[in-house]
C-alpha cells in the first residue's frame, strides 16, 4: 500500500497533463485535418505566415493558392491557418 501512495502523485500529473495538454491539442490537430479535407477549389484561405488567397487547386499534400492576380503558390495543405481561415470565410455581422 506504501508502494501505491509514492506514485499516487506522479499517476495524478499524468492524468492531469493528458486532459489539460494532449488531449486539447490532439482535438485540435483532429479539427485541423478535418477542415483541411473539406477544402475544396474557389475557397479563401489564409496560410500560418499570412498570405491570403483563393485555391486554385489542390492534390493530396498541396495547395496552388492564386494569391494575387494570377501570381499563383504552392503550400503544403499543413501551412492552411484553420482560425484565420474560418474567420475569414464566416460573414461578420454589423
Amino acid at each position: 500500500m506504501q508502494q501505491v501512495g509514492q506514485f499516487l502523485p506522479m499517476i495524478l500529473i499524468i492524468v492531469v497533463f493528458y486532459f489539460f495538454m494532449i488531449r486539447p491539442q490532439m482535438k485540435k490537430a483532429k479539427d485541423h485535418k478535418k477542415y483541411v479535407e473539406e477544402l475544396k477549389k474557389g475557397d479563401k484561405v489564409i496560410t500560418t505566415s499570412g498570405i491570403h488567397g483563393k485555391i486554385v487547386d489542390m492534390n493530396d499534400t498541396t495547395f496552388l493558392i492564386d494569391v494575387d492576380g494570377g501570381t499563383k503558390i504552392r503550400f503544403e495543405k499543413s501551412s492552411i491557418s484553420l482560425e484565420a481561415s474560418r474567420a475569414l470565410n464566416t460573414p461578420s455581422v454589423k
